[in-house]
């Protein structure tokens, strides 16, 4: 299942283009930024894989196919799919057991549609989708170690539980629910059918944990990034803002039934991206 066409940047960069992330990659120096566009093209292909419409064994199969790809491109002879990720994986070091946390994490979705997992499988599921792809972007942002993998754990978890709290509705329509059976059963929630729970007046209650780890997680990224010049730091800072925002967004409008979407309008983002884009 191997794509026959190299992810040329100029690709990569149209398939960032409808990312909430896509100005905060846009604004960096261009070596960094093609490095974040393939960043971005492999979490799309393989994000794409796993919400497909396919059978489940011919997810499994593709993102078995994504797997070995990466094997073969850090041995040296990368097939089609994944040579334009060459350069960036040569340029900033990135590592090979990160790009397959992603499909790991995208591979939990697959056998079965993730409903209330416990707490430990959530934070496993937070760490392969997005903090995987934070430890790749710090690489690129050059933040060092230890606090660039700190800020990964950090500032990838925020943004993963903001989405979670976000799109409860959403994932509901295709069968998954990604709050906690712990959450929930304190909230006095006995079911897990997505659709069931979404419904459910005493949602509010079992989002109350996941916002609280939200906002731990957004003030911990916030302090090492402040440590840093901004120059370093203006991507990720972007990118904490906007989702700060839109958490903030979220805890105003409440999270009762029916929830009305929330989404960050351009002249928020743009208000945003002003503070850090002329660094």
């Amino acid at each position: 299942m191997t794509s026959d066409m190299t992810t040329a940047p100029a690709t990569a960069e149209a398939q960032a283009s409808g990312s909430s992330f896509y100005a905060a990659m846009r604004i960096l120096p261009p070596a960094q930024r093609d490095a974040m566009f393939q960043i971005y093209s492999f979490c799309r292909h393989v994000d794409d894989v796993a919400d497909s419409e396919a059978p489940r064994e011919h997810k499994l199969a593709a993102l078995a196919q994504w797997r070995r790809d990466i094997d073969a491109l850090y041995a040296g002879h990368p097939p089609a799919s994944v040579a334009a990720y060459a350069p960036a994986v040569k340029t900033f070091g990135l590592k090979r057991e990160d790009f397959q946390a992603i499909i790991d994490g995208m591979e939990m979705d697959v056998p079965t549609d993730i409903r209330a997992p416990d707490a430990a499988t959530l934070d496993l599921y937070c760490d392969r989708v997005a903090s995987a792809v934070g430890r790749l972007s710090v690489k690129v942002f050059g933040v060092p170690s230890p606090d660039g993998e700190a800020l990964a754990h950090h500032l990838g978890r925020a943004l993963q539980l903001s989405n979670i709290l976000r799109d409860i509705d959403e994932d509901a329509s295709i069968g998954r629910l990604y709050l906690p059976r712990e959450a929930l059963a304190t909230a006095g929630i006995s079911s897990t059918d997505p659709k069931v729970v979404a419904a459910d007046p005493a949602v509010p209650q079992a989002c109350v944990p996941l916002i609280a780890q939200a906002q731990a997680h957004f003030e911990k990224a916030d302090a090492i990034m402040a440590r840093y010049p901004r120059r370093i730091v203006k991507a990720p800072r972007i990118m904490s803002e906007y989702y700060h925002a839109i958490l903030d967004r979220l805890i105003a409008r409440g999270f009762a039934p029916p929830r009305a979407p929330v989404r960050l309008g351009k002249a928020a983002k743009l208000l945003i991206l002003l503070r850090y884009a002329f660094i």
